[in-house]
C-alpha cells in the first residue's frame, strides 16, 4: 500500500506540477478533468438520494467551460447559471411528478453542479493573477506538507478525536501539526521562490489561512462520504482513494486564497 502511494506520488506530482508551470489550457485542461471527476465521484457518493446525475454532470461540464471565459469571478455569469441550473433541476422534478423528497434531490444535485466545480475553478482565476504560477506551486506545496504531517503526528502522537463521527482517525494533535507545518511550509515556500512576491507576513498569514481551511474542507468531504456510507470516494488513484480525495482541500481553500490575495493587494 505505500508503495503503491509514493509510485502514485512520483507519477502524479511531475505532471501537476508540469501543468501549473504551463499554465493556459494545460492548466485549464488538468482543473476541468479534476472537477469533472470529482463532481461525478461526489454524485456516486450520494447515490442513495438518487441525483440527477447525468444532467448534473453536463450541466457541471458547461459551467466550468463557461467560467473559463473569464478570468476573474464573473458575478453575471454564475448569477445567470444559477438561474439556468435552477430552472432545469425544478424542470426535472415537474417532469417526473414526484414531489416526494425532491427538494433533497435538488439540493444534492445543484451542490455538486454549482459549487464543486466554481470552487476549483478558483485555482485558475489564481494562476491568472500576477505571480499566478509561483501561488498556485504555495497552495500545492503548503496542502501536500500540512497534510503528511497531521496525517504522520496524528498517527504517532495522536490521543484526542478531532471529529470521531465524521473523520475516525483526524486528532487534533494531528491538525495542530498540520497548523504548524503548514505555516513553515508556506515560510520555505516564500524564501525559496516566492521572496519577490511575498513577504514573510503574508506567508505566515497565507500559511495559516491554508492549514485552516484546507482541513475544514477535508472533513466537509468526510461527512459527506459518511452520509454516503463511503470511505473512499473512488479507487482512480492508486494508494489514495479517489480524485475528490486528494482534491477535497481546495474546496474552500482556493476561494479563500484568492480573495484574501486580493485584499493584500
Amino acid at each position: 500500500m505505500l508503495l503503491t502511494r509514493i509510485l502514485t506520488a512520483v507519477i502524479g506530482i511531475p505532471f501537476i506540477f508540469a501543468c501549473i508551470y504551463c499554465g493556459g489550457i494545460v492548466f485549464y485542461g488538468m482543473m476541468f478533468l479534476v472537477s469533472f471527476l470529482c463532481v461525478y465521484e461526489y454524485f456516486v457518493i450520494l447515490k442513495k438520494y438518487n441525483p440527477h446525475t447525468f444532467i448534473s454532470l453536463v450541466m457541471s461540464i458547461m459551467f466550468f467551460i463557461f467560467l473559463c471565459f473569464s478570468k476573474n469571478f464573473p458575478v453575471n455569469k454564475i448569477i445567470f447559471s444559477v438561474i439556468v441550473m435552477s430552472i432545469i433541476l425544478f424542470g426535472v422534478e415537474i417532469f417526473k411528478g414526484q414531489p416526494n423528497l425532491c427538494i433533497v434531490r435538488i439540493s444534492s444535485s445543484f451542490f455538486g453542479t454549482f459549487f464543486i466545480p466554481l470552487a476549483l475553478m478558483y485555482m485558475v482565476y489564481i494562476r491568472n493573477l500576477k505571480g499566478g504560477m509561483e501561488f498556485v506551486f504555495f497552495i500545492f506545496i503548503v496542502i501536500w506538507t500540512l497534510d503528511t504531517a497531521a496525517y504522520a503526528f496524528g498517527k504517532m502522537f495522536g490521543k484526542h478525536k478531532l471529529a470521531e463521527n465524521i473523520s475516525p482517525k483526524k486528532t487534533i494533535e494531528g491538525a495542530i501539526a498540520g497548523v504548524v507545518f503548514g505555516i513553515l511550509g508556506a515560510v520555505i515556500c516564500r524564501f525559496g521562490f516566492m521572496s519577490n512576491i511575498l513577504t514573510l507576513r503574508n506567508s505566515i498569514i497565507l500559511g495559516f489561512v491554508i492549514a485552516i481551511t484546507g482541513q475544514f474542507s477535508d472533513l466537509c468531504e468526510s461527512i459527506i462520504k459518511r452520509d454516503g456510507d463511503s470511505k473512499d470516494s473512488g479507487r482512480i488513484v492508486p494508494g489514495h482513494g479517489g480524485v475528490f480525495d486528494r482534491f477535497d482541500s481546495y474546496i474552500f481553500t482556493a476561494p479563500t486564497v484568492y480573495y484574501i490575495l486580493k485584499f493584500l493587494r
